[in-house]
């Protein structure tokens, strides 16, 4: 039997974040097509968590709260709730309503209600709440999408550059391969050699990276087989998209919290890139430049490591630009808009 996580939220939330645009495009052409992208987005994770201790519903999994425009004007939020990797429940849709008009109430604001569902039960389709008593009827509708649907639409997928279609390709695989390792390292082999064909810049290559290798988990001996096989992937393409350092981040991670122990990983991982990119020299600097670094900050330290800027205009860059580390109890807003008007 493949190896199993617990902790699914974690990399749905980063993906959610780092691709909401692709996400509302993938599932929701439509809404996508409705909103004023040209304005921004912002995320309101302040907002949402103050609800979910007042609804007192139980643990959510990747729930994210979304302040988007509409192409008319309406400034409107959008709730995009994911149930990871869990058996369906008889509540789900009361608790989807329940999350609608807590947010409403309390900042009388329109709320449009998304559900993922990507659960293992193809019968499980919830979309409505509703109640009658005495003809006074409520009806909740929510829009929903069945991950399991897209199975049958492979080719589509694989045609498909949205890297939501990645994302989807590896739950469904997660799925599939649960009881076969060996069928699982071969898929995840697959899709990770399906990023660098792609074409996507590295960023990207990175962050859906981050999400195949935390979903599809291997025994460490097939894991450290897979690896070398990607290492000498990225050899024959010669492209230095996840040496040896930027995999000890992302297991560092794993094992330590996932944002916590992501920082921690990424500033030995730093370390170790500038001693091989500029020796003793550049592991003289490492403190300074890793020193109470963002999580944001330390990846893209990391980035123009693999890009080979040199080291002058590292320490010109960093060494100078003191920051404070955030707390993975802290909640980043990647927006600049105002989240209250």
């Amino acid at each position: 039997m493949a190896e199993t996580r617990n902790d699914y939220d974690s990399p749905w939330k980063e993906i959610l974040e780092a691709y909401f645009r692709e996400c509302m495009a993938f599932f929701f052409e439509d809404v996508h097509s409705d909103i004023d992208w040209e304005k921004g987005y912002a995320f309101l994770d302040k907002e949402l968590q103050q609800i979910v201790r007042e609804a007192e519903v139980g643990k959510r999994i990747a729930d994210k709260l979304v302040k988007v425009w509409k192409k008319t004007g309406e400034q409107v939020w959008v709730l995009v709730h994911i149930e990871v990797q869990s058996q369906p429940k008889s509540d789900f849709a009361e608790r989807m309503y329940t999350y609608n008009y807590r947010l409403r109430d309390r900042f009388k604001r329109p709320v449009a209600s998304f559900a993922l569902l990507s659960d293992d039960d193809p019968q499980w389709r919830p979309a409505q709440f509703r109640t009658n008593l005495w003809d006074c009827t409520l009806d909740f509708r929510f829009r929903s999408a069945k991950l399991l649907d897209y199975a049958q639409d492979w080719d589509d997928l694989l045609a498909s550059n949205n890297p939501f279609a990645v994302v989807v390709m590896s739950h469904l695989k997660t799925l599939e391969t649960a009881h076969d390792n060996l069928n699982r390292k071969q898929w995840k082999l697959t899709l990770i050699k399906l990023l660098f064909q792609r074409g996507y810049d590295r960023q990207d290559v990175i962050q859906l990276f981050r999400f195949i290798d935390w979903i599809l988990v291997l025994p460490e001996a097939l894991e450290n087989s897979l690896w070398q096989d990607v290492l000498n992937y990225q050899e024959e393409l010669k492209v230095p998209y996840m040496m040896s350092f930027e995999r000890s981040a992302l297991k560092r991670g794993r094992e330590e919290g996932r944002e916590e122990g992501l920082i921690e990983g990424l500033c030995s991982a730093i370390k170790m890139g500038l001693k091989l990119n500029f020796g003793e020299q550049g592991l003289a600097l490492a403190e300074k430049l890793t020193e109470n670094r963002s999580l944001e900050s330390l990846r893209q330290l990391e980035a123009d490591l693999f890009a080979q800027v040199p080291l002058s205009e590292l320490k010109a860059k960093y060494e100078s630009s003191a920051e404070t580390k955030v707390s993975p109890s802290k909640t980043l807003e990647p927006s600049e808009l105002e989240i209250n008007e």
